[in-house]
Formats: structure tokens, sequence, C-alpha cells
């Protein structure tokens, strides 16, 4: 096996993702209180041992960088912890095991001709062999070794745990003198670090932290504080030691204390803006910009749900974000440190996050990463962990079949301002859980487990039938919300109704019946968060409504805007007046005014404008559907795994450039279209194909809307 002469920091698969998110997500206060997540949390193995065979031509020096304690083993002999070795010439078997109780146990080892990296095997002595096709066997070696996980930690000075956010100086933009101390504004909601410049004196320094200006000054209900006790005799920069989200910042202190200004560090990810977009409507324009900066700064160690609060890893924010991502960032290492953190390790004792749906959007996440990227290695790597989590939904089905909330779950589905019911078999539940068994199927393909693909199978066939049977109202011409203990409701959501139609479960009559029945009926229930707006919205684009929904777009993300927004919120109720904006869970500024499910423009934009989707895993082929609505011209770069497409439209041309992939542009055209490459190919009266071809050159196809 070749190995690489560029090392990097390795570990046991997923156990740094569970630590890292260990730390970030215990960061949380709430008016200075320490707030930990409410499930379960778990934890790293603290005991891993990391193999490689070798087989060199000459002797060779080896460098050996550990976080933890350890040993060697060469050839099966025990030696000491070396930082440097020289190994013979010839064939050998490398072993370095690890015991780090607090941090992940760790290595990095560089020799002239190879190195730590995913070709090295780790286990934490499971007595249980997996071979190279992932599969079980019996051997006398008797321990499971996988592909070790690694990230980014190229050099030996950087380990692990020292990993840390980047950050860099920003100024405020206005300063003022109210009640009895200062308030300061950062212009734009931000996260960071605030920094004090020649900070002296003794006595108490008070700092209240706000998204609006009201929330900052509200000293007794603002969401986040804090309080130090100083005592400088000289004066010197200050900067707090945890980072937080914030506009404003309110600063009250003792007469004894002095400072000449206040400024922060702007605490980020780092990420390309791979994506782009652009076109004739500025508020669009503008609506997509505070979407991706929404996007940013919820990018964090992970996908998180708000800067504010809660500052965790929700399994429904973060599907979400990793479909903006992939329009975005295409940054593949966030989507995957995300799933693994949710995932967590066995055995399984409760839903993700406690929460039936998010469980289901885990397996939506995987389902969805296998298309934009082609990664099945991580498929290979972590099935194991996805049968035994859905094999925990399976045990915990009715005598029907279905899923209903038991002890400890909770059925949340949306933060609604309608009443509805979350107990018995919930439609939308039952929904979510047919698709994540299809995405078992799917992966059990991939694994050739074809015992488990067609279980997997059948389960999904036999649940999508009695979806329909159970829950799908001719009367209606939609799907009910729920049956509890027998008894039918009589009420309509969007929700199963809607990811029905993005599932593609519906014939052309169904189709029909949800599009006025309940998306477009002006007397159905309405939805107010942009969490489900976000799928209401991508409905409607797949049933054809681009005007309608670019409409929504600029009375929705642009009536925030209006309010003075700077990023998206968690919610947004246009009924509100005042402060009513701010107020959430019973608290007057309990709303994230940052939140990653607010940047859903981005999606919808890419995908359904832009029209750009991979047709086949990894985008080794594609399809544009470019749709104007009411605009008179777009443009965007799509990221791709290794590459992008570049797509530009008017009434009266499109524009195609591919750097990666194979696939066709779908457009209509009143007049005969012209192409300056290729074939076009006629579908239907005025419906049009070209092939496109990466690395082609510039497509233009002449048209007329």
């Amino acid at each position: 096996m070749k190995k690489s002469n560029s090392p990097t920091w390795i570990w046991y698969p997923g156990d740094y993702e569970i630590w890292l998110g260990n730390e970030m997500q215990n960061r949380r206060t709430e008016r200075g209180g320490f707030f930990p997540p409410f499930w379960k949390m778990d934890s790293h193995y603290v005991a891993v041992e990391f193999s490689t065979k070798l087989d060199l031509p000459t002797a060779e020096e080896v460098e050996i960088y550990v976080e933890g304690r350890y040993n060697i083993k060469l050839d099966g002999k025990i030696l000491p912890a070396y930082s440097k070795m020289t190994i013979p010439a010839g064939k050998h078997s490398l072993n370095i095991k690890v015991h780090n109780q607090a941090n992940v146990p760790s290595i990095y080892v560089k020799g002239k001709t190879f190195g730590s990296d995913e070709t090295w095997k780790v286990t934490f002595e499971d007595k249980e062999w997996i071979d190279e096709s992932g599969k079980a066997s019996d051997t006398s070696s008797g321990t499971v070794y996988l592909d070790a996980g690694a990230w980014n930690f190229d050099s030996p000075d950087t380990p692990p745990s020292k990993f840390k956010l980047s950050t860099t100086p920003m100024q405020a933009v206005k300063t003022e003198q109210k009640n009895n101390g200062v308030l300061v504004d950062f212009g734009k909601e931000t996260f960071g670090f605030v920094k004090f410049h020649n900070l002296k004196g003794k006595g108490k320094l008070s700092i209240f932290y706000g998204e609006s200006s009201e929330e900052a000054l509200d000293t007794e209900y603002c969401e986040t504080l804090d309080y130090f006790d100083i005592d400088n005799s000289t004066a010197e920069d200050f900067t707090l030691p945890d980072s937080k989200a914030y506009r404003y910042i309110y600063i009250e202190k003792d007469s004894g204390l002095s400072y000449d200004e206040v400024s922060m560090l702007y605490e980020y990810l780092p990420l390309d803006y791979r994506g782009s977009f652009r076109c004739s409507d500025e508020l669009i324009n503008k609506i997509w910009d505070i979407s991706a900066y929404t996007m940013h700064l919820t990018s964090r160690e992970f996908f998180i749900d708000g800067i504010k609060r809660d500052r965790w890893i929700w399994s429904g924010d973060a599907y979400q974000s990793y479909l903006m991502n992939y329009y975005l960032f295409f940054d593949s290492p966030s989507v995957t440190r995300t799933m693994l953190n949710l995932r967590g390790k066995d055995p399984v004792t409760s839903h993700t996050n406690t929460i039936m749906d998010y469980t289901f959007y885990w397996f939506m996440g995987i389902y969805d990463y296998l298309q934009y990227t082609g990664d099945t290695k991580f498929v290979e790597q972590f099935y194991p962990r996805m049968q035994s989590l859905i094999d925990y939904c399976l045990s915990r089905r009715n005598t029907d079949g279905m899923m209903e909330g038991l002890a400890g779950d909770w059925v949340f589905i949306d933060w609604a301002d309608f009443e509805m019911s979350k107990n018995g078999e919930v439609s939308f539940e039952q929904l979510l859980f047919c698709r994540s068994l299809e995405t078992m199927a799917l992966c059990a393909g991939i694994m050739n487990d074809t015992e488990n693909k067609e279980k997997y199978s059948a389960l999904a066939s036999d649940l999508k039938g009695k979806l329909f049977t159970t829950f799908w109202s001719k009367d209606k011409g939609a799907f009910i919300h729920n049956r509890e203990n027998g008894v039918k409701s009589e009420q309509v959501t969007p929700y199963t109704n809607m990811f029905a139609v993005l599932f593609n479960y519906l014939d052309t009559e169904k189709t029909d019946a949800v599009k006025n029945n309940v998306l477009l009926n002006p007397d159905a229930l309405k939805i107010t968060t942009p969490y489900m707006r976000f799928y209401e919205l991508e409905a409607l684009c797949a049933l054809g409504e681009h005007n309608h929904v670019l409409k929504e777009i600029r009375d929705y993300w642009g009536g925030m805007l209006d309010l003075g927004a700077t990023s998206f919120w968690e919610k947004y109720n246009p009924n509100e007046k005042d402060t009513e904006h701010l107020a959430m869970y019973g608290r007057p500024y309990g709303k994230s005014l940052c939140h990653a499910w607010g940047a859903s423009p981005i999606y919808l934009l890419g995908k359904y404008y832009i029209g750009v989707k991979p047709e086949k895993q990894g985008y080794a082929e594609f399809s544009i559907r470019p749709v104007l609505g009411d605009l008179k011209w777009m443009e965007s770069t799509v990221p791709t795994p290794n590459g992008d497409i570049k797509v530009y439209m008017d009434a009266e041309q499109i524009k195609v450039l591919a750097t990666e992939g194979e696939g066709y542009l779908y457009f209509d055209s009143k007049s005969e279209p012209q192409t300056n490459m290729g074939q076009i190919e006629k579908l239907e009266e005025n419906k049009y194909k070209l092939r496109i071809t990466s690395n082609a050159g510039e497509y233009v196809v002449k048209m007329k809307l």
C-alpha cells in the first residue's frame, strides 16, 4: 500500500467530532449561568491503537508526536514512547497505542517516505476483525480496525486539541452614552471577543449583550451578560475570555475604571464563498448577501442553529445548513463533522437531540450528502452506526408498524402559530421515516448488503402504502395531520403535504390537489417560521410557482430587512409590532436574530432559479433548468465537489460553463434556439435540451422566452 509523505494528525473516526462538539456546545451561557445541552452527550474512546504496514527500501528515521500517553510496537515488540526512532529496511508492522482521558487520542507520524494519514487503521479493542470489505470475520487478531479519522491538522505544532476558530479585529461603528453607561454598536450582527483597550483601575466591569439595542440596554432581561472584577494598576488591553453573539454591547463600570475604546475580535471559520448569485433585482441580491452572511455566522466548528441561542448542534437546523452549504461553500468536512457529532456512539438510547423528526433528518442528510458529494467512503466507514440508529427506530414502532412519540420522545415538527396535536401517529413522522428507510436501502446497496437492502426497501414500500391508506383524505384532497387512538384527525397541516411533493411521492392528480388545497389555498394553515418556509417554498418551486415564490421571498425576507435585519431570524411574523419581533419562548429577547434556517434563499435560488442539481452522485451527471421568473437576468456560480458550474440567463440567451461532470441544459424557447457548441435536441413544443460537457468552454444558447 502506498504511504503518504504528507502526514496529518489522525484519530478514531468520529471521536474528534464528538469531543469538539462537547467542547463547543458546553460554552453556552444564559445570563451568566452555565447551560449545557439537555440530551445525552457521548465521549471519545480513551484508549486507541493505531496501526500501519510498512515496506521500507532503506532504514528510515521517524518522528512521532502524540496527544496522550503511549507506547510503540514494532513487529509486535513493545518499545518505549520514543519521539524519534529508526525503523530498519524491510517489511514491518508499526502500532502506536494511546491513552488520553481529557482529549482525543491522536498521533502525527512523519517519516521520509510515509506518514500518518487516513490509510492507517485504528481500533478501540472491540474484539472483532473488520476486513477491507467492511465485513466482520473470525481471525486470531480479534480486533476491529477502521480507517483513521482526520481533518486538516497537517503540522506537528497544531494538534487537534488546540484547534481554534480564526479571528480578525473589527471596530465599532458608533459609541454613545446611555443610562449609566455606554452603548457600543458594531453595525451588524456579529460574533467574537469584546476587547477593551488600555483598561486601568480597580472595580466592577459589566457587559450586557444584545442583538438589538433594546436587548443590550435591558440589563434585567438580556439573554447574555458578563461581570468582571478588574484590578489593573497599569493600563493594559483586556480581551474577554469567551466569544459571544451581539450587534450591541452596553457597558457599565465603576468610577475607578477607565479605558480608551472598545473593539472586538470577529471569530469565524475560514470558508471560501465558492457560490455566488446576482440578478436584476437589487432586493433579491441583498437577500442573497444577508443569507450568505447568516449562513457563515452559523457555520462554526459545526453547523449550529443560532449564534446567540442556542449555539448547539440541532439535526433539523443542520439538515438545512447542509443543503445551503452545497450552493455556497460546498465544504464537505463541515457536513461530515456535524453528522458524526449528531450521531454519537452506540448504544442508541434516544432520538437525535431527543427529537423523533431530527433522527429522520439525520438519515436524510446522508441521502443528500451522497447525491451532492458522491462520498461513498463515509457510508463504508459509518454504516454500522446507521444500522444501529435505524434499528432503534424500528424497535419503537407500534403494532401498525408506525412511529409515534413514546416516553422521552419530542415530536417537534415546527414552532407553529396554530394548534396541532403531536400525539398518536403523526403523518409527517411516517413520511420522514419512510425516506430514512429509503436512505438505508441506498446505503445497504453501497455496502453490497443485499439482504438488508431488500429489507429496508420492503419496509419503506410498506410504510409508504400505509401513509396513503391511513392519512390521505380524498374529500380534503390532502394528507390529514394524524391518527390518535384509531381516530383520524380532520386537520390538514402543510408539512406532510409539501414534503410528499419534495419526495416525489404523489401522482399528478394528488400533486395538483396538494398544490390547490394546501400550498396555494389562502384559507389553509399558514407557516410563519423560516424553518418550514424553506420547504414550503421549495415545494412551490418544484411545482413551477417561481413567480409566487419570488414574491414570497421579497415579502418575507424583505420584511425582515425593512425592520433593520443584518442577518435572518429564527422566526418572523409580519403581524408583530415593535419589540414583539424580539420575543420568543415567553422571554422578551428569546428569539435568535441570526439563525441558520433563515438563510434558505441561497438554496432556493441556486437549485430552482439557476436550476443546478446533481442527477448522479457527486455531480457525475447534472441538470440545469434555469427559470427567470419575473427577473430580467440572473447569473450564478454553483460549486461542485471538484469544480463549478457557471450559468447566466436573460430573456434571449443562456450561457453555461462547467468544469466538472457531464449534464444537460433544459430550457424553453418560443423560437428555434441556436447554440455555438453541441447539438440542441427538441423534447416537445417549445422545450429543448443541450448536452453540456465539462471543460469544453462556454456554451451560448440563443433563445426567446
